[in-house]
């Protein structure tokens, strides 16, 4: 088993994109910057994909252009969806890691970038190309990672043999995927010990979509299988809207913080920042 440290990923982006009415790009910015001075390794912040397809992010190099980068340790990932948005996500050195949601559902990887398994494993190594560049880190999602509402094949050999690939090819963070909700601490406790022995050096990291009531086994059956990479939001707010699972939600951060914690996790946040972004959260998600 893998022992690395704790890395927590704050996801504004993916709890900000499944809200339809539009948040004013200055209070994106201010709670982005919140939770900046938090201590956070990473912040997921935006993204660099078509209006149409997620208009609320449309805002995303004007939101980057308000955000304060002087004081905080944390780095900025931003989501693309295909070459296009790999190169503009490119330009801006202010970004570190390039994430790139592949599917491991052939009817998800159409509705969710528009093109098939096969192509998006072409984007992923021109995305790897490009980030090797530019010196920055792709985070590949494999996505629908427990399995899919839509019939397509799925068992554990089909999700080794897409991190097995993409990992062969270069990927360096590959992040097991539960884009509806549906994984369970067994699925977990199979995956996560599968990926790590199978993976090499990459870093396998979690992004669950999951409700409240069972999102604390999960936690805990990932910690337990060897996970030290989470993705969650403030609150658990959020959801895939591509995928047609009327936004699960994210992990809680805040239920997060707690389990690490009472395990002795020492995660170096500041805890009054933390709370002061849970405030403004409350203004963002209108709660």
């Amino acid at each position: 088993m893998k022992q690395q440290p704790v890395k927590l990923i704050e996801c504004p982006r993916d709890a900000m994109q499944g809200i339809h009415d539009f948040i004013p790009t200055a209070l994106k910015a201010a709670y982005i910057n919140s939770l900046l001075a938090v201590g956070f390794d990473t912040i997921d912040f935006g993204s660099f994909v078509s209006a149409r397809a997620i208009p609320q992010l449309t805002d995303t190099r004007e939101v980057l252009a308000q955000l304060d980068l002087s004081e905080t340790r944390s780095k900025l990932l931003a989501i693309v969806a295909n070459l296009r948005g790999a190169e503009d996500a490119m330009t801006f050195p202010e970004i570190s890691y390039i994430g790139f949601p592949f599917s491991i559902s052939e009817t998800f990887q159409q509705r969710n970038t528009n093109s098939s398994i096969a192509e998006s494993l072409h984007t992923v190594e021109q995305l790897l190309e490009l980030c090797d560049k530019h010196q920055k880190t792709a985070v590949i999602y494999l996505s629908m990672g427990f399995g899919n509402p839509y019939g397509d094949p799925y068992h554990k050999e089909v999700v080794e043999q897409w991190a097995t690939a993409l990992t062969e090819r270069g990927t360096k963070i590959l992040s097991l995927s539960d884009t509806t909700g549906v994984s369970s601490p067994e699925k977990i406790a199979e995956l996560i010990p599968l990926l790590n022995n199978k993976c090499g050096s990459a870093e396998i990291g979690l992004h669950l979509h999951s409700t409240p009531e069972t999102s604390l086994e999960k936690i805990e059956a990932a910690y337990n299988s060897g996970c030290r990479r989470f993705d969650s939001a403030a609150k658990g707010f959020g959801g895939c809207p591509m995928a047609a699972d009327d936004l699960t939600g994210n992990l809680a951060t805040e239920e997060l913080i707690a389990f690490l914690e009472a395990r002795g996790e020492v995660l170096n946040l500041d805890t009054s920042k933390w709370q002061e972004a849970l405030s403004l959260s409350a203004q963002v998600f209108k709660t």
